[in-house]
């Protein structure tokens, strides 16, 4: 009984946490203020070891890495599949200023595959602030926890007079491939993926 009710009491947290959201951006417009949310979330049946998170949590995880306030969000799909022989939730959802995809590994809620971009026009709207070469690798290594700054193969690319930070790195058997706004800090184009 006693399990049953820590059950019932974490379930409730984290409604209450999606329900009121990871924060808002004032300038940036709602994905859905015009139309309704659609959230759709499909688990499986416990493995035998039994589920370590659910699809609530796997979906807070995404919205978090992304830097996504939840409002955002639009067209959520969360679905239990495997990938390597490893279950995850499949995380899916859109916003006014790009579309994700994340992985998650059920046991450990760790993002084993990502892969998104941020429409450039909605670069400026999200604001930020300038950055350089090395904080634009210290922001990635952040990003992937426990990556070192010093595995990032980075390079400066100019885009109509605009300085995008490209690059890539491996970390814990992932491969990540980036593309960071030099004037907003922002990682606008993100790619992980598992390698075996």
């Amino acid at each position: 009984m006693k399990g049953n009710m820590s059950v019932m009491i974490a379930a409730a947290a984290t409604a209450a946490l999606l329900v009121s959201g990871c924060g808002g951006s004032p300038d940036v417009p709602s994905a859905g203020d015009a139309e309704k949310k659609t959230v759709q979330i499909i688990q499986d049946m416990p493995t035998e070891s039994g589920l370590k998170i659910d699809g609530d949590t796997a979906l807070e995880i995404a919205l978090e890495n992304a830097g996504v306030p939840r409002e955002d969000a639009d067209n959520i799909k969360v679905e239990q599949d495997s990938e390597n022989d490893i279950s995850i939730y499949q995380v899916e959802f859109e916003t006014a200023y790009g579309d994700y995809d994340f992985e998650i590994a059920v046991s450990d809620g760790l993002i084993i595959g990502a892969d998104y971009e941020v429409d450039e026009e909605w670069l400026d709207r999200l604001g930020g602030s300038p950055v350089t070469e090395e904080e634009a690798m210290k922001i990635v290594s952040v990003k992937a926890e426990g990556a070192s700054a010093d595995g990032i193969r980075i390079w400066e690319e100019s885009n109509d007079g605009r300085t995008i930070y490209e690059g890539e790195f491996y970390h814990n058997g992932i491969k990540y491939e980036f593309e960071l706004d030099g004037q907003t800090g922002r990682i606008f184009d993100w790619n992980a993926d598992l390698r075996e």
